[in-house]
């Protein structure tokens, strides 16, 4: 369907070609005009399928320019996917001239608090924050016509329903609201029963929600065999643009420093670093200084970065829903992506839940061989090697040249020069985690947390256990506090026969 036959106003759809979309996606054109006609809409839909613009066109569209008050609340579960939606909203209501504020932890809140006097019509946030600013009185919510709850399952898994509760007490019982999520258990049925007004119901199926444009692999590992396999991997398909999926946040400060250690250009993101630090990482990451985005599905919502080629999940997610907003993150705008899953023996089952969901048999994928990664290595140096002639000035350095060529043969220095530029010096041992639970029955769609399963609350929380004597037991969160803030840069090891052993510190 065209956005034109959607009912919005000319301003919009000028806003809307300019931002080079004609054709609305399954969840937009089934959205906009129950929006636009007053309902509260329940929404499934997952990244990638367009739900930023389903709920900001028609709220755009009806909120008055001419009121100074804040008319529309969209609360998201990170920082990143606010971030994201501000950037968007603003795209789309430069036209008309909307305003756009966005509030969340981590940044400066006085200047926040100065923004907001500037009286935007929209403000989008994370639950914390929107409550410090309804608790300082900075943030009035009086005059809010639109309520948004962005991702809910994951605000749920994050412990944030009493947030989302406090916050809706702050709200006018008159209003529209849109609840997003990307799975539907029961207890998000139960918030649209509670606090939303006969809703409509709107669910895009799962063979919408994949592309044949992401070839999906996977490949047979056990825990110890992950990251030699996948640097393997990415020595012979040389990626240019790659997201690794991890499981926990432990796992991602250990996955991003080993690759550091190896040479390759990558950084970690997860909810434990500083908000200074986590911008730092995805500008370098969109500007191409890192190639290697390890993540945590939670920080990884609201990543919005194009040229996605290829989707690494190193460790297999706990429910399918969460494979399907992974891989969302390649093969869009028309271009090719892919996307390779490590499936440890005991996780098989869960191997077969997502191509149930997706309805795509993935293919099993043979690893390179430790051969065909040096050569892949080695394609890509010599490619090097011949741009760094065309740019470098021979006459400087001919006589320390000629010298080194009477000493040496010319073999000999390239060889040399050639072992300094491959990355196979370096030997990673990430600290081993307890697979997923070997399960005979179907998922728990229900919900993702609690007991002894990874996650705790949520995807990248804690549990009751111990993690193979590097823990301290007790009631541990995988937290890692402090660790793994330093993960940027292009650095190169350059060493003898190492063994680089990544463990958590105690």
């Amino acid at each position: 369907m065209k956005f034109r036959d959607l009912g919005l106003s000319k301003d919009l759809l000028q806003a809307v070609e300019k931002a080079g979309f004609t054709e609305a996606t399954p969840i937009q054109a089934d959205t906009i005009p129950l929006i636009l006609e007053g309902h509260d809409v329940l929404g499934q839909a997952q990244t990638g399928t367009g739900k930023t613009a389903a709920f900001s066109l028609p709220i755009l569209d009806k909120i008055d320019l001419d009121d100074p008050n804040v008319q529309a609340l969209v609360v998201s579960p990170t920082r990143e996917l606010a971030i994201q939606t501000q950037r968007e909203m603003n795209r789309f209501g430069r036209v008309e001239g909307a305003k756009v504020q966005a509030v969340y932890g981590g940044a400066d809140i006085r200047q926040q608090i100065r923004n907001l006097k500037k009286h935007p019509q929209v403000v989008v946030g994370t639950p914390g924050r929107i409550l410090d600013h309804i608790n300082r009185r900075t943030l009035k919510l009086s005059n809010v016509k639109f309520l948004v709850l962005d991702e809910a399952d994951d605000m749920l898994d994050m412990g944030f329903l009493d947030d989302i509760e406090s916050i809706i007490k702050a709200l006018p019982t008159e209003r529209q609201t849109l609840l997003f999520s990307a799975t539907m258990p029961d207890k998000i049925k139960r918030v649209g029963v509670q606090f939303m007004n006969q809703p409509k119901q709107i669910k895009i199926k799962a063979k919408e929600l994949t592309t044949d444009l992401v070839d999906q692999f996977y490949v047979r590992s056990k825990e110890a065999e992950k990251f030699d396999l996948m640097t393997r991997f990415f020595d012979v398909q040389a990626p240019k643009v790659t997201i690794v999926f991890c499981r926990t946040k432990r796992r991602v400060d250990e996955v991003s420093r080993g690759l550091i250690a190896c040479g390759y250009p990558a950084a970690g993101l997860h909810g434990d670093l500083t908000q200074k630090r986590r911008s730092q990482i995805m500008r370098e990451f969109r500007d191409g200084k890192i190639s290697i985005l390890v993540a945590t599905d939670v920080a990884a919502r609201g990543i919005d970065v194009s040229g996605v080629t290829h989707v690494y999940n190193y460790d297999i997610p706990q429910d399918p829903e969460s494979y399907v907003h992974r891989i969302g993150r390649t093969g869009r705008a028309g271009k090719h992506g892919v996307s390779l899953t490590f499936v440890e023996p005991n996780e098989r089952d869960y191997l077969r839940e997502v191509e149930k969901l997706t309805k795509v048999r993935m293919l099993p994928l043979k690893p390179p061989s430790e051969a065909e990664a040096l050569n892949g290595q080695l394609s890509v140096v010599k490619n090097e090697l011949g741009n760094l002639i065309e740019k470098t000035d021979m006459d400087k350095f001919s006589e320390t040249a000629d010298e080194l060529l009477e000493k040496y043969s010319a073999k000999e220095l390239v060889s040399v020069l050639l072992s300094k530029m491959t990355r196979n010096q370096v030997k990673v041992r990430i600290t081993p985690e307890r697979p997923l639970p070997n399960k005979k029955r179907r998922f728990n769609r229900g919900g993702r947390g609690g007991g002894r399963r990874f996650g705790g609350r949520g995807r990248n929380g804690g549990g009751n256990r111990r993690y193979n004597g590097h823990g301290r037991g007790g009631n541990h969160r995988n937290n890692d506090r402090g660790h793994g803030r330093g993960n940027g840069g292009n650095h190169r090891s350059n060493g003898g026969n190492k063994s680089f052993t990544i463990k958590q510190k105690d």
